[in-house]
């Protein structure tokens, strides 16, 4: 049985202050059967991982380099993300693939990097607006997810995120219909590829204005393991929800 995630996703959000919302968080969180992600900025991983020991909440990295150390100014490894206290990180969002120019092999080799270190990996894939728009919304999340995917991957540690790209902070969410399609296509794809006993296995995660106000339809789609929630994991009170309509879930 798949145990259902809540992660959130920061983004470049969060001070010092920012902790407080995952003290709050926490104590709303106490009695959840679901797993809790947050996955603040990197100058925050230690601090927030601090203020969540002993809770039900985990701390994730939002990017990390292939590299274990080096030359490489500016950049995390996965091994530093462990070491600061986290326990998943996210690779391959649309805004890295967008804003930094990351291929699929470089997503599958970050992906390759968590393992080696012992982290969760959130594998993200998902169309543009004019991919959704011209019909190629299928085939755009196949080849993402044949090639940002390493081969050997572990069940367990591999969570796959669709983000559709046109629904990222826009407050445009897909049809029910529409994320049934690309998340049972997911599940059939995986299957294909590992087997169907490692496919169910593996979770998959619907991200894209996901809100308390949407939260618990999208939980009811078949093959809708959890969320990858951006601004409104950012307040307690918001992200809390999202968690318990997922505890709700069927």
């Amino acid at each position: 049985m798949r145990r259902k995630l809540a992660a959130g996703n920061w983004k470049m959000n969060g001070l010092a202050a920012s902790v407080d919302e995952i003290t709050a968080l926490a104590g709303m969180v106490s009695d959840t059967t679901v797993e809790v992600l947050i996955c603040p900025p990197a100058t925050l991983v230690h601090r927030a991982s601090s203020a969540a020991d002993g809770t039900p909440v985990m701390i994730g990295g939002q990017d990390c380099h292939i590299a274990e150390s080096g030359a490489h100014t500016g950049d995390v490894s996965a091994e530093m993300l462990v070491d600061a206290g986290a326990a998943y990180v996210i690779v391959g969002h649309s805004e890295r693939r967008a804003d930094h120019g990351e291929t699929d092999a470089m997503v599958a080799a970050k992906a390759d990097a968590a393992e080696r270190a012992g982290l969760g990996a959130i594998i993200c894939v998902g169309e543009t607006e004019a991919q959704r728009d011209a019909g190629d919304t299928l085939a755009i999340v196949e080849t993402q997810l044949s090639n940002s995917v390493p081969e050997g991957v572990s069940v367990e540690t591999t969570v796959i995120a669709y983000e559709p790209v046109w629904a990222i902070g826009t407050g445009r969410t897909p049809t029910l219909e529409q994320i049934a399609e690309v998340h049972d296509f997911l599940r059939a794809t995986l299957a294909a590829r590992f087997g169907e006993d490692a496919a169910n296995g593996m979770r998959l995660l619907y991200g894209g204005s996901v809100k308390p106000s949407n939260a618990a339809e999208i939980f009811a789609v078949s093959n809708v393991d959890g969320a990858l929630v951006g601004g409104a994991s950012l307040k307690a009170a918001d992200f809390g929800a999202i968690v318990e309509a997922l505890n709700e879930a069927d």
